[in-house]
Parts: C-alpha cells; structure tokens; sequence
C-alpha cells in the first residue's frame, strides 16, 4: 500500500455528536421552500460541484481503512438560498459555513454529501437518472466506482486499496486547473474579496 496516499483520521464520532448537538444534518433540510428542477441541479453540479475521495486509516475503527466519497458545491454566502434549495430537492446533505476572512475574502456557503447510505441512495441514482453534461461526468464515472468497490468490501484489500487511489487519482487529474505540472497558475485578490 503506498503510504502516502493514505493519512492517519481522528475518530468522527465526536465530531457526529457536536453536528447533532447544533441541528446539521437531515433535520435542517427547509421543507418549505420550492425544489428546483433535476436539470437545474445538473448544470450546477456541471459548473460549481467538486466530486472527491478521502482515504483514511484509523487504528480505531473495525475494518482499518475508511473510504469517504463526497460531493460539495462552494458559493458566496450570499447564495446560500440556492444551496438551500438544492438541499431541498435532493433530501440530503448539510451546509455550512467556511470563513476566508484571513484570505480577505467572502464568507462562502458549502453544501456537502458525504454520508456513504447519501451517497449509494440519493446522489448516485440521481446523476444516474439525469446525466452530468460537461466533464464532471467523467470524474463520476470513476467517482461512482470508487463507491462499487467500497459496496463490495474490496477497500479491505490491498489490491482494493490501489485501485480505488489510482482512480482517485484519475478524478484528481480531472480536476487540475493547469496542464503544467511546474506551473502555478494563483488568482490575485485585493482584502476586499475583489480579483484584481
């Protein structure tokens, strides 16, 4: 197993305690407000959606190694409503808040899915019944079989393991903003949030 794809986590029980205690979670979804449009989803997933896998070992837990797919979506807090509603529509998710203050950025709002029946339940079917359009439909080709290979337990082999980091890596290299491996392509911002 190559060691350095694999990183050490601290138990997340704790932290499911803390997120239950200040109401995230399921029970936050807003009822009330209008579900958007399945395609309308899609587009968003399309532009502003990040599709990524963690690959933890944990002494703590049964089966050592843990493999969390999550989708997140980033926008400006001030679009929280539309996260909101996406959240609605797709019954599943939490978002919070990420603060860039020491970037001199706007607070932003992140709508995450990470929860492994979520994701096998919800998400999957979803982007199954209404297909990405743009790239990212290739980053969840390899995403969802990262998925498959957790379903059947082949995270608990080392060949398993391989595998699942060589398709993460591919979704990775999807994901590059910049063909150049010694390039640094970095987005200049003023205090006030403004790219300049």
């Amino acid at each position: 197993m190559q060691s350095q794809e694999v990183s050490r986590a601290r138990s997340t029980s704790s932290t499911k305690a803390k997120a239950k205690r200040k109401g995230r979670g399921k029970e936050r979804i807003r009822w009330g407000l209008k579900p958007l449009h399945p395609q309308y989803i899609i587009g968003f997933i399309d532009g502003e959606g990040s599709f990524s896998v963690s690959i933890y070992y944990d002494e703590k837990m049964k089966d050592k190694i843990f493999i969390r797919p999550v989708l997140e979506i980033e926008l400006r807090a001030d679009d929280r409503k539309i996260l909101e509603r996406i959240q609605r529509t797709l019954r599943c998710g939490i978002i919070f808040e990420c603060k860039y203050e020491r970037y001199g950025w706007y607070p932003h709002m992140k709508y995450r899915i990470n929860r492994f029946d979520e994701v096998t339940g919800i998400l999957i079917p979803f982007l199954e019944k209404y297909p990405l359009q743009a790239k990212k439909a290739e980053v969840f080709k390899y995403f969802k079989k990262i998925v498959q290979k957790r379903m059947k337990g082949e995270h608990l082999t080392k060949k398993g393991v391989r595998e699942i980091i060589e398709l993460r890596r591919k979704i990775r290299a999807l994901g590059k903003k910049h063909p150049s491996k010694t390039a640094r392509v970095r987005e200049n911002r003023l205090l006030s949030g403004v790219r300049r």
